[in-house]
Protein backbone atom coordinates (compact mmCIF):
# COMPACT_ATOMS: atom_id res chain seq x y z
CA UNK A 1 0.00 0.00 0.00
CA UNK A 2 1.22 3.80 -0.74
CA UNK A 3 2.08 5.68 1.61
CA UNK A 4 -0.05 8.07 -0.11
CA UNK A 5 -3.13 5.80 0.30
CA UNK A 6 -3.04 6.05 4.62
CA UNK A 7 -1.98 9.53 4.86
CA UNK A 8 -4.04 12.17 6.30
CA UNK A 9 -5.39 14.99 4.00
CA UNK A 10 -7.02 18.10 4.52
CA UNK A 11 -11.17 18.09 4.15
CA UNK A 12 -12.32 18.82 0.40
CA UNK A 13 -12.88 22.14 -0.59
CA UNK A 14 -16.24 23.85 0.70
CA UNK A 15 -17.97 24.03 -2.66
CA UNK A 16 -18.01 20.56 -3.35
CA UNK A 17 -18.89 19.59 0.02
CA UNK A 18 -22.11 22.24 -0.61
CA UNK A 19 -22.60 20.73 -4.36
CA UNK A 20 -23.12 16.98 -2.52
CA UNK A 21 -24.93 18.16 0.43
CA UNK A 22 -27.61 20.08 -2.07
CA UNK A 23 -27.80 17.08 -4.57
CA UNK A 24 -28.62 14.80 -1.39
CA UNK A 25 -31.20 17.31 0.07
CA UNK A 26 -32.92 17.47 -3.72
CA UNK A 27 -32.93 13.30 -3.03
CA UNK A 28 -34.44 13.58 0.55
CA UNK A 29 -37.11 15.19 -0.81
CA UNK A 30 -37.75 13.12 -3.76
CA UNK A 31 -37.52 10.17 -1.04
CA UNK A 32 -40.14 12.04 1.52
CA UNK A 33 -42.43 12.71 -0.95
CA UNK A 34 -42.27 8.68 -2.08
CA UNK A 35 -43.41 8.03 1.12
CA UNK A 36 -45.94 10.40 1.77
CA UNK A 37 -49.32 8.27 0.94
CA UNK A 38 -50.12 6.17 3.38
CA UNK A 39 -50.84 2.95 0.74
CA UNK A 40 -47.80 3.54 -1.04
CA UNK A 41 -45.68 0.85 0.40
CA UNK A 42 -48.46 -1.37 -0.30
CA UNK A 43 -49.18 -0.41 -4.33
CA UNK A 44 -45.27 -0.22 -4.69
CA UNK A 45 -44.65 -3.82 -3.65
CA UNK A 46 -47.42 -4.55 -5.98
CA UNK A 47 -45.86 -2.98 -8.89
CA UNK A 48 -42.41 -4.94 -7.75
CA UNK A 49 -43.88 -7.95 -7.76
CA UNK A 50 -45.47 -7.80 -10.97
CA UNK A 51 -42.22 -6.57 -12.67
CA UNK A 52 -40.08 -9.54 -10.59
CA UNK A 53 -42.74 -11.67 -12.30
CA UNK A 54 -41.92 -10.69 -16.12
CA UNK A 55 -37.89 -10.95 -15.12
CA UNK A 56 -38.60 -14.86 -13.63
CA UNK A 57 -40.44 -15.83 -16.47
CA UNK A 58 -37.61 -15.55 -18.68
CA UNK A 59 -35.27 -17.90 -16.23
CA UNK A 60 -35.26 -21.62 -15.73
CA UNK A 61 -36.63 -21.57 -12.38
CA UNK A 62 -39.22 -19.44 -13.80
CA UNK A 63 -40.36 -22.05 -16.46
CA UNK A 64 -39.87 -25.08 -13.64
CA UNK A 65 -42.36 -23.04 -11.43
CA UNK A 66 -44.82 -22.07 -13.56
CA UNK A 67 -44.40 -18.41 -13.22
CA UNK A 68 -45.45 -16.01 -16.02
CA UNK A 69 -45.43 -12.43 -16.82
CA UNK A 70 -48.67 -11.84 -16.31
CA UNK A 71 -49.19 -14.09 -12.68
CA UNK A 72 -51.39 -12.70 -10.27
CA UNK A 73 -50.57 -12.84 -6.44
CA UNK A 74 -52.66 -16.22 -5.56
CA UNK A 75 -51.48 -18.01 -8.61
CA UNK A 76 -47.84 -16.71 -7.10
CA UNK A 77 -48.46 -18.22 -4.13
CA UNK A 78 -49.88 -21.93 -5.61
CA UNK A 79 -46.95 -22.45 -7.45
CA UNK A 80 -44.29 -21.07 -5.95
CA UNK A 81 -43.23 -22.74 -2.78
CA UNK A 82 -41.19 -21.48 0.17
CA UNK A 83 -37.49 -22.04 -0.04
CA UNK A 84 -34.64 -21.94 2.60
CA UNK A 85 -30.85 -21.51 0.85
CA UNK A 86 -30.57 -25.37 0.69
CA UNK A 87 -33.47 -25.86 -1.59
CA UNK A 88 -31.35 -22.91 -4.23
CA UNK A 89 -28.04 -24.47 -4.10
CA UNK A 90 -28.49 -26.75 -7.00
CA UNK A 91 -29.76 -23.65 -9.05
CA UNK A 92 -26.59 -21.35 -7.74
CA UNK A 93 -24.12 -23.92 -8.42
CA UNK A 94 -24.90 -23.92 -12.03
CA UNK A 95 -24.99 -20.25 -11.95
CA UNK A 96 -21.59 -20.14 -10.65
CA UNK A 97 -20.37 -22.45 -13.65
CA UNK A 98 -21.30 -19.93 -16.21
CA UNK A 99 -24.48 -21.11 -17.08
CA UNK A 100 -27.23 -17.88 -18.12
CA UNK A 101 -30.68 -17.76 -17.33
CA UNK A 102 -31.03 -19.59 -14.17
CA UNK A 103 -32.56 -17.98 -11.50
CA UNK A 104 -32.05 -14.67 -13.46
CA UNK A 105 -31.85 -13.32 -16.65
CA UNK A 106 -28.36 -13.43 -18.19
CA UNK A 107 -25.15 -14.42 -15.94
CA UNK A 108 -22.90 -13.53 -12.78
CA UNK A 109 -20.00 -13.20 -12.15
CA UNK A 110 -20.04 -12.04 -8.31
CA UNK A 111 -21.91 -14.05 -5.21
CA UNK A 112 -21.97 -12.79 -1.23
CA UNK A 113 -20.18 -15.38 0.40
CA UNK A 114 -21.52 -15.93 4.01
CA UNK A 115 -21.00 -18.52 6.74
CA UNK A 116 -24.11 -19.86 9.29
CA UNK A 117 -26.00 -22.24 7.56
CA UNK A 118 -27.12 -25.40 9.01
CA UNK A 119 -26.12 -27.65 5.89
CA UNK A 120 -22.26 -25.91 5.73
CA UNK A 121 -19.86 -23.69 6.20
CA UNK A 122 -20.34 -21.24 2.98
CA UNK A 123 -23.72 -20.54 1.39
CA UNK A 124 -23.01 -17.96 -1.35
CA UNK A 125 -25.70 -15.11 -2.89
CA UNK A 126 -25.51 -13.94 -6.15
CA UNK A 127 -25.07 -10.64 -6.74
CA UNK A 128 -26.62 -9.26 -10.17
CA UNK A 129 -26.23 -5.69 -11.41
CA UNK A 130 -30.14 -5.39 -10.53
CA UNK A 131 -29.05 -6.26 -6.72
CA UNK A 132 -26.22 -4.26 -6.68
CA UNK A 133 -28.60 -1.20 -7.98
CA UNK A 134 -31.04 -2.24 -4.99
CA UNK A 135 -27.92 -1.83 -2.48
CA UNK A 136 -26.90 1.50 -4.11
CA UNK A 137 -30.80 2.87 -4.00
CA UNK A 138 -31.43 1.56 -0.56
CA UNK A 139 -27.88 3.12 0.43
CA UNK A 140 -28.80 5.99 -0.26
CA UNK A 141 -32.10 6.24 0.78
CA UNK A 142 -31.43 4.98 4.31
CA UNK A 143 -29.04 8.83 4.59
CA UNK A 144 -32.02 10.61 3.28
CA UNK A 145 -34.14 9.36 5.47
CA UNK A 146 -31.88 10.40 8.22
CA UNK A 147 -31.23 13.80 6.81
CA UNK A 148 -34.74 14.22 6.59
CA UNK A 149 -36.04 13.09 10.36
CA UNK A 150 -33.31 15.56 11.69
CA UNK A 151 -34.08 18.09 8.94
CA UNK A 152 -30.64 18.83 7.52
CA UNK A 153 -28.53 17.25 4.58
CA UNK A 154 -25.07 18.98 6.28
CA UNK A 155 -24.13 15.21 6.82
CA UNK A 156 -23.14 14.76 3.39
CA UNK A 157 -20.99 17.73 3.56
CA UNK A 158 -18.29 15.27 5.31
CA UNK A 159 -16.66 11.71 4.67
CA UNK A 160 -18.52 8.81 5.69
CA UNK A 161 -16.33 5.90 7.12
CA UNK A 162 -17.58 2.57 6.53
CA UNK A 163 -16.18 -0.34 8.86
CA UNK A 164 -17.22 -3.27 6.02
CA UNK A 165 -15.31 -6.29 5.00
CA UNK A 166 -12.78 -6.80 2.93
CA UNK A 167 -13.10 -5.37 -0.44
CA UNK A 168 -10.48 -8.14 -1.78
CA UNK A 169 -12.88 -10.64 -3.78
CA UNK A 170 -11.47 -14.38 -4.76
CA UNK A 171 -11.95 -16.25 -7.80
CA UNK A 172 -14.54 -19.13 -7.07
CA UNK A 173 -12.15 -22.08 -8.21
CA UNK A 174 -15.18 -24.43 -8.87
CA UNK A 175 -16.22 -21.96 -11.33
CA UNK A 176 -13.44 -22.34 -13.31
CA UNK A 177 -13.50 -22.17 -16.90
CA UNK A 178 -15.62 -19.64 -15.80
CA UNK A 179 -14.77 -16.83 -14.11
CA UNK A 180 -16.74 -15.66 -11.02
CA UNK A 181 -15.95 -14.26 -7.92
CA UNK A 182 -16.77 -14.70 -4.33
CA UNK A 183 -16.79 -11.60 -0.78
CA UNK A 184 -18.08 -10.31 1.73
CA UNK A 185 -20.86 -8.10 0.49
CA UNK A 186 -19.89 -4.69 1.92
CA UNK A 187 -16.76 -5.53 0.01
CA UNK A 188 -18.70 -6.22 -3.26
CA UNK A 189 -20.89 -3.05 -2.87
CA UNK A 190 -17.93 -0.79 -2.08
CA UNK A 191 -16.15 -1.73 -5.29
CA UNK A 192 -19.23 -0.86 -6.81
CA UNK A 193 -20.12 2.66 -5.85
CA UNK A 194 -21.14 5.78 -7.44
CA UNK A 195 -18.10 7.83 -8.42
CA UNK A 196 -19.34 10.98 -6.93
CA UNK A 197 -19.84 8.76 -3.25
CA UNK A 198 -16.09 7.63 -3.76
CA UNK A 199 -14.38 10.57 -4.10
CA UNK A 200 -16.38 12.93 -1.96
CA UNK A 201 -17.92 10.55 0.82
CA UNK A 202 -16.53 7.10 0.74
CA UNK A 203 -13.63 6.27 3.49
CA UNK A 204 -11.38 4.72 4.18
CA UNK A 205 -10.51 4.44 0.42
CA UNK A 206 -10.29 1.57 -2.01
CA UNK A 207 -6.59 0.34 -0.57
CA UNK A 208 -7.69 0.48 2.52
CA UNK A 209 -10.76 -1.47 2.27
CA UNK A 210 -9.25 -4.37 0.67
CA UNK A 211 -7.01 -4.82 3.68
CA UNK A 212 -8.22 -8.34 5.33
CA UNK A 213 -6.82 -8.20 8.76
CA UNK A 214 -8.15 -6.18 10.90
CA UNK A 215 -6.37 -5.12 13.60
CA UNK A 216 -4.12 -4.06 10.73
CA UNK A 217 -6.83 -2.42 9.25
CA UNK A 218 -7.72 -0.41 11.90
CA UNK A 219 -4.78 1.05 12.79
CA UNK A 220 -4.71 1.77 8.86
CA UNK A 221 -8.03 3.16 9.23
CA UNK A 222 -6.73 5.51 12.39
CA UNK A 223 -3.46 6.47 10.36
CA UNK A 224 -5.77 7.79 7.47
CA UNK A 225 -8.54 9.40 9.19
CA UNK A 226 -7.65 11.07 12.33
CA UNK A 227 -7.20 14.46 10.08
CA UNK A 228 -10.00 14.29 7.92
CA UNK A 229 -13.49 15.99 8.13
CA UNK A 230 -15.29 13.03 8.91
CA UNK A 231 -19.43 13.50 9.72
CA UNK A 232 -20.53 9.76 9.74
CA UNK A 233 -19.42 6.49 11.02
CA UNK A 234 -21.00 3.25 10.22
CA UNK A 235 -20.52 -0.63 11.06
CA UNK A 236 -21.73 -3.26 14.01
CA UNK A 237 -21.77 -1.56 17.82
CA UNK A 238 -18.91 -4.31 18.76
CA UNK A 239 -16.75 -3.18 16.46
CA UNK A 240 -17.37 0.80 16.16
CA UNK A 241 -16.32 0.15 20.03
CA UNK A 242 -13.19 -1.50 18.95
CA UNK A 243 -12.75 1.57 16.47
CA UNK A 244 -13.51 4.19 19.35
CA UNK A 245 -10.36 2.41 21.25
CA UNK A 246 -8.08 2.40 18.17
CA UNK A 247 -8.49 6.02 17.69
CA UNK A 248 -7.73 7.33 21.19
CA UNK A 249 -4.78 5.18 20.81
CA UNK A 250 -3.30 6.85 17.61
CA UNK A 251 -4.29 10.17 18.69
CA UNK A 252 -4.45 10.48 22.67
CA UNK A 253 -8.24 12.11 22.44
CA UNK A 254 -11.42 10.56 23.16
CA UNK A 255 -14.59 10.59 22.46
CA UNK A 256 -14.56 10.64 18.68
CA UNK A 257 -15.92 13.86 18.55
CA UNK A 258 -13.04 15.22 20.22
CA UNK A 259 -10.84 13.75 16.82
CA UNK A 260 -13.94 14.42 14.65
CA UNK A 261 -15.81 17.64 15.54
CA UNK A 262 -18.06 17.62 12.76
CA UNK A 263 -19.31 13.70 13.45
CA UNK A 264 -22.79 13.99 13.77
CA UNK A 265 -24.42 10.24 12.73
CA UNK A 266 -23.91 6.81 13.57
CA UNK A 267 -25.57 3.78 11.56
CA UNK A 268 -25.59 0.94 13.51
CA UNK A 269 -27.19 -2.38 12.56
CA UNK A 270 -26.00 -6.33 11.76
CA UNK A 271 -27.46 -7.30 16.00
CA UNK A 272 -29.27 -5.26 18.49
CA UNK A 273 -27.95 -2.67 20.05
CA UNK A 274 -29.42 -2.90 23.58
CA UNK A 275 -26.27 -3.35 25.71
CA UNK A 276 -23.85 -1.64 23.83
CA UNK A 277 -26.35 2.02 23.72
CA UNK A 278 -24.51 3.62 26.89
CA UNK A 279 -20.69 2.54 26.28
CA UNK A 280 -21.44 3.43 22.46
CA UNK A 281 -23.08 6.79 23.31
CA UNK A 282 -19.99 7.39 25.97
CA UNK A 283 -17.37 6.55 23.16
CA UNK A 284 -18.78 8.65 20.33
CA UNK A 285 -19.62 11.51 22.37
CA UNK A 286 -21.97 14.56 22.65
CA UNK A 287 -24.57 15.73 20.04
CA UNK A 288 -23.77 12.58 17.61
CA UNK A 289 -27.11 10.72 16.09
CA UNK A 290 -27.64 7.08 16.12
CA UNK A 291 -29.27 5.80 12.99
CA UNK A 292 -30.35 2.44 12.80
CA UNK A 293 -30.43 0.10 9.99
CA UNK A 294 -31.41 -3.50 8.58
CA UNK A 295 -29.17 -4.46 5.86
CA UNK A 296 -28.96 -8.24 5.02
CA UNK A 297 -26.94 -10.24 2.18
CA UNK A 298 -29.93 -11.20 0.59
CA UNK A 299 -31.03 -7.40 0.74
CA UNK A 300 -31.43 -4.45 2.46
CA UNK A 301 -34.31 -5.01 4.18
CA UNK A 302 -35.34 -1.10 6.83
CA UNK A 303 -33.75 2.11 8.36
CA UNK A 304 -34.87 4.16 10.65
CA UNK A 305 -37.03 6.92 9.60
CA UNK A 306 -38.44 8.39 12.86
CA UNK A 307 -37.79 8.00 16.99
CA UNK A 308 -36.37 5.07 17.72
CA UNK A 309 -39.49 3.47 19.23
CA UNK A 310 -41.39 3.98 15.65
CA UNK A 311 -39.36 0.93 14.47
CA UNK A 312 -37.64 1.01 10.95
CA UNK A 313 -39.13 1.85 7.45
CA UNK A 314 -39.49 -1.37 5.27
CA UNK A 315 -37.94 -0.22 1.81
CA UNK A 316 -40.78 -1.14 0.21
CA UNK A 317 -40.09 0.61 -3.29
CA UNK A 318 -36.29 -0.80 -3.30
CA UNK A 319 -36.73 -3.97 -6.07
CA UNK A 320 -37.68 -6.41 -3.47
CA UNK A 321 -40.71 -8.12 -2.86
CA UNK A 322 -41.59 -9.49 0.64
CA UNK A 323 -43.96 -11.83 2.45
CA UNK A 324 -44.54 -12.61 5.63
CA UNK A 325 -45.59 -16.04 7.25
CA UNK A 326 -46.79 -16.09 10.71
CA UNK A 327 -44.22 -16.99 12.90
CA UNK A 328 -46.63 -19.52 15.28
CA UNK A 329 -47.63 -21.30 11.60
CA UNK A 330 -43.81 -21.79 10.95
CA UNK A 331 -42.67 -25.43 10.31
CA UNK A 332 -39.15 -25.63 9.47
CA UNK A 333 -39.26 -28.87 8.00
CA UNK A 334 -42.35 -28.12 5.75
CA UNK A 335 -41.49 -25.03 4.41
CA UNK A 336 -42.52 -25.35 1.47
CA UNK A 337 -46.26 -26.53 2.05
CA UNK A 338 -46.40 -22.99 3.74
CA UNK A 339 -46.93 -20.95 0.45
CA UNK A 340 -50.47 -19.84 1.64
CA UNK A 341 -50.00 -19.04 4.86
CA UNK A 342 -47.50 -16.15 3.47
CA UNK A 343 -49.26 -12.74 3.29
CA UNK A 344 -47.93 -9.64 1.69
CA UNK A 345 -47.53 -6.27 2.88
CA UNK A 346 -51.48 -5.17 2.99
CA UNK A 347 -52.54 -8.46 5.29
CA UNK A 348 -49.36 -8.01 7.76
CA UNK A 349 -50.68 -6.52 11.64
CA UNK A 350 -48.94 -5.17 13.96
CA UNK A 351 -47.31 -6.96 16.80
CA UNK A 352 -47.46 -10.34 14.99
CA UNK A 353 -44.23 -11.85 15.02
CA UNK A 354 -43.46 -13.08 11.20
CA UNK A 355 -40.94 -14.95 9.33
CA UNK A 356 -39.63 -13.12 6.50
CA UNK A 357 -39.55 -14.08 2.84
CA UNK A 358 -37.75 -12.07 -0.12
CA UNK A 359 -38.07 -12.05 -3.61
CA UNK A 360 -35.26 -10.31 -5.15
CA UNK A 361 -33.93 -9.44 -8.47
CA UNK A 362 -30.92 -11.91 -7.71
CA UNK A 363 -33.30 -14.38 -8.37
CA UNK A 364 -34.22 -16.07 -4.88
CA UNK A 365 -37.85 -16.54 -4.93
CA UNK A 366 -39.76 -16.59 -1.91
CA UNK A 367 -36.60 -17.11 0.32
CA UNK A 368 -36.82 -17.61 3.51
CA UNK A 369 -34.14 -15.58 4.91
CA UNK A 370 -34.16 -17.13 9.03
CA UNK A 371 -35.44 -13.73 10.03
CA UNK A 372 -38.39 -12.74 12.41
CA UNK A 373 -39.91 -9.33 12.09
CA UNK A 374 -42.60 -7.74 14.13
CA UNK A 375 -44.75 -4.72 12.57
CA UNK A 376 -45.37 -1.52 14.95
CA UNK A 377 -47.30 0.28 12.68
CA UNK A 378 -48.57 -0.37 8.71
CA UNK A 379 -49.35 2.97 7.66
CA UNK A 380 -46.26 3.66 7.38
CA UNK A 381 -44.74 0.21 7.31
CA UNK A 382 -42.05 -0.15 10.51
CA UNK A 383 -41.14 -3.04 11.93
CA UNK A 384 -38.11 -4.55 13.83
CA UNK A 385 -36.29 -7.19 14.26
CA UNK A 386 -37.28 -9.59 16.57
CA UNK A 387 -34.75 -12.50 16.00
CA UNK A 388 -34.00 -15.58 13.83
CA UNK A 389 -35.90 -18.62 13.12
CA UNK A 390 -33.21 -21.14 14.29
CA UNK A 391 -31.55 -20.32 17.52
CA UNK A 392 -28.56 -18.48 16.59
CA UNK A 393 -25.96 -16.27 19.46
CA UNK A 394 -25.11 -12.81 17.76
CA UNK A 395 -24.60 -10.29 20.30
CA UNK A 396 -21.45 -9.34 19.07
CA UNK A 397 -22.25 -10.01 15.56
CA UNK A 398 -20.77 -13.41 15.32
CA UNK A 399 -23.64 -15.28 13.70
CA UNK A 400 -23.08 -18.39 15.75
CA UNK A 401 -25.97 -21.07 15.29
CA UNK A 402 -27.27 -23.90 17.85
CA UNK A 403 -25.57 -26.19 15.78
CA UNK A 404 -22.53 -24.91 15.61
CA UNK A 405 -22.62 -24.86 19.44
CA UNK A 406 -23.35 -28.05 19.92
CA UNK A 407 -20.87 -29.79 17.24
CA UNK A 408 -18.47 -28.12 19.05
CA UNK A 409 -19.11 -29.11 22.65
CA UNK A 410 -19.84 -32.46 21.75
CA UNK A 411 -16.65 -32.18 20.04
CA UNK A 412 -14.60 -30.97 23.15
CA UNK A 413 -16.49 -32.99 25.85
CA UNK A 414 -15.68 -36.54 23.98
CA UNK A 415 -11.87 -35.56 23.60
CA UNK A 416 -11.97 -34.67 27.52
CA UNK A 417 -14.07 -37.91 28.16
CA UNK A 418 -16.85 -36.07 29.97
CA UNK A 419 -20.90 -36.30 30.22
CA UNK A 420 -23.15 -33.49 29.81
CA UNK A 421 -26.15 -32.87 31.08
CA UNK A 422 -27.30 -29.83 29.81
CA UNK A 423 -26.14 -26.49 28.73
CA UNK A 424 -26.58 -23.07 27.81
CA UNK A 425 -24.37 -20.32 25.67
CA UNK A 426 -24.62 -16.98 25.68
CA UNK A 427 -22.74 -13.55 25.55
CA UNK A 428 -20.76 -11.93 28.74
CA UNK A 429 -20.86 -8.10 27.88
CA UNK A 430 -17.90 -5.48 28.51
CA UNK A 431 -17.67 -4.68 32.66
CA UNK A 432 -15.46 -1.31 32.85
CA UNK A 433 -15.74 -1.92 36.31
CA UNK A 434 -14.14 -5.33 36.60
CA UNK A 435 -11.69 -3.73 33.63
CA UNK A 436 -13.18 -5.97 30.55
CA UNK A 437 -12.38 -4.42 27.58
CA UNK A 438 -14.16 -6.98 25.15
CA UNK A 439 -17.08 -8.96 25.30
CA UNK A 440 -17.07 -12.81 24.79
CA UNK A 441 -19.45 -16.29 25.09
CA UNK A 442 -20.23 -17.97 28.70
CA UNK A 443 -21.19 -21.35 28.46
CA UNK A 444 -23.16 -22.73 31.56
CA UNK A 445 -22.55 -26.34 31.33
CA UNK A 446 -23.82 -28.76 33.94
CA UNK A 447 -22.45 -32.05 34.16
CA UNK A 448 -24.23 -35.91 34.65
CA UNK A 449 -21.13 -36.69 36.86
CA UNK A 450 -17.49 -35.23 37.91
CA UNK A 451 -14.75 -35.54 36.04
CA UNK A 452 -12.16 -38.25 36.34
CA UNK A 453 -9.46 -36.24 36.77
CA UNK A 454 -9.25 -32.64 37.81
CA UNK A 455 -11.22 -30.89 34.70
CA UNK A 456 -8.86 -27.23 33.70
CA UNK A 457 -11.87 -24.95 32.24
CA UNK A 458 -9.13 -22.59 31.04
CA UNK A 459 -8.70 -25.61 28.20
CA UNK A 460 -11.74 -26.34 27.86
CA UNK A 461 -12.57 -23.14 26.43
CA UNK A 462 -9.87 -22.64 24.22
CA UNK A 463 -11.12 -26.20 22.82
CA UNK A 464 -14.39 -24.93 22.14
CA UNK A 465 -13.11 -21.25 21.17
CA UNK A 466 -11.21 -23.42 18.44
CA UNK A 467 -13.75 -25.51 17.28
CA UNK A 468 -15.66 -22.42 16.61
CA UNK A 469 -13.25 -20.68 14.92
CA UNK A 470 -12.78 -23.52 12.53
CA UNK A 471 -16.62 -23.88 11.57
CA UNK A 472 -17.42 -19.84 11.70
CA UNK A 473 -15.76 -17.32 9.76
CA UNK A 474 -17.38 -14.73 11.38
CA UNK A 475 -16.49 -15.78 14.95
CA UNK A 476 -13.51 -16.10 13.84
CA UNK A 477 -13.12 -13.15 12.33
CA UNK A 478 -14.66 -11.22 15.90
CA UNK A 479 -12.13 -13.27 17.77
CA UNK A 480 -8.47 -12.92 15.68
CA UNK A 481 -9.50 -9.14 15.21
CA UNK A 482 -10.21 -8.50 19.07
CA UNK A 483 -13.73 -8.01 18.55
CA UNK A 484 -14.22 -10.87 21.63
CA UNK A 485 -12.48 -12.65 23.90
CA UNK A 486 -11.40 -16.45 25.01
CA UNK A 487 -14.91 -17.42 26.08
CA UNK A 488 -15.40 -18.40 29.76
CA UNK A 489 -17.02 -21.99 30.83
CA UNK A 490 -19.20 -22.16 34.47
CA UNK A 491 -19.69 -25.20 35.75
CA UNK A 492 -23.09 -25.30 37.49
CA UNK A 493 -24.58 -27.36 40.28
CA UNK A 494 -26.26 -30.25 39.55
CA UNK A 495 -29.87 -30.17 38.76
CA UNK A 496 -30.11 -26.49 38.24
CA UNK A 497 -31.62 -26.98 34.50
CA UNK A 498 -33.70 -29.40 35.73
CA UNK A 499 -35.07 -26.54 38.42
CA UNK A 500 -34.83 -24.37 35.91
CA UNK A 501 -36.88 -26.28 33.18
CA UNK A 502 -39.77 -27.09 35.89
CA UNK A 503 -40.29 -23.80 37.13
CA UNK A 504 -41.59 -22.59 33.68
CA UNK A 505 -43.74 -26.17 33.12
CA UNK A 506 -41.28 -27.08 30.71
CA UNK A 507 -39.92 -30.38 31.84
CA UNK A 508 -40.56 -33.83 30.01
CA UNK A 509 -42.77 -33.92 26.97
CA UNK A 510 -41.46 -31.71 24.00
CA UNK A 511 -39.66 -29.33 25.75
CA UNK A 512 -36.52 -28.23 24.58
CA UNK A 513 -33.99 -26.32 26.61
CA UNK A 514 -32.92 -23.33 24.60
CA UNK A 515 -29.10 -23.77 24.03
CA UNK A 516 -27.85 -20.14 23.26
CA UNK A 517 -29.77 -16.61 23.05
CA UNK A 518 -28.37 -13.59 22.51
CA UNK A 519 -29.15 -11.48 25.55
CA UNK A 520 -28.50 -13.02 29.41
CA UNK A 521 -32.16 -13.87 30.28
CA UNK A 522 -31.14 -17.08 31.00
CA UNK A 523 -27.86 -17.30 31.87
CA UNK A 524 -28.98 -14.73 34.63
CA UNK A 525 -31.70 -16.84 35.31
CA UNK A 526 -29.13 -20.04 36.31
CA UNK A 527 -26.90 -18.12 37.67
CA UNK A 528 -29.59 -16.82 40.24
CA UNK A 529 -30.52 -20.45 40.85
CA UNK A 530 -27.22 -21.01 42.16
CA UNK A 531 -27.37 -17.88 45.04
Amino acid sequence: MSAAAMAPVSPRPSWLQRAVALGAAVQTARVARRFRAEDDAREAQERTRRALMARFAATAFGRETGIGRTLSYPEFQARVAPRAYEAFTPWIERMKRGEADVLWPGRCTHYAVSSGTTAGRTKYLPITREMLGHFRRTGLDSLCFYARRTGSARVFRGRHLFLGGSTTLAPIEEARPFRAWGGDLSGITALNLPGWVERHLYEPGRAIAQIGDWPAKLRAIAARTAARDLTLVAGIPSWLLVLAEEMAAHTGKKPLRAIWPRLECLVHGGVPLGPFAAELRAAVGEGVNFQEVYPASEGFIAAQDDEPAAGLRLMADAGIFYEFLPLARYDEARISELGGEAVPLEGVRPGVDYVLLMTTPAGLCRYVIGDVVRFVSTAPARLVYAGRTRLQLSAFGEHVIEKELTDALAAVVAAHDLTVANFHVAPRFIDARAGEKRGRHEWSIELKCAPRRRLDRAALAAALDAHLQRSNDDYEAKRKGGGLELPLVRLVAPGTFERWLRERGKWGGQSKMPRCRSDRAIADELEWLQE
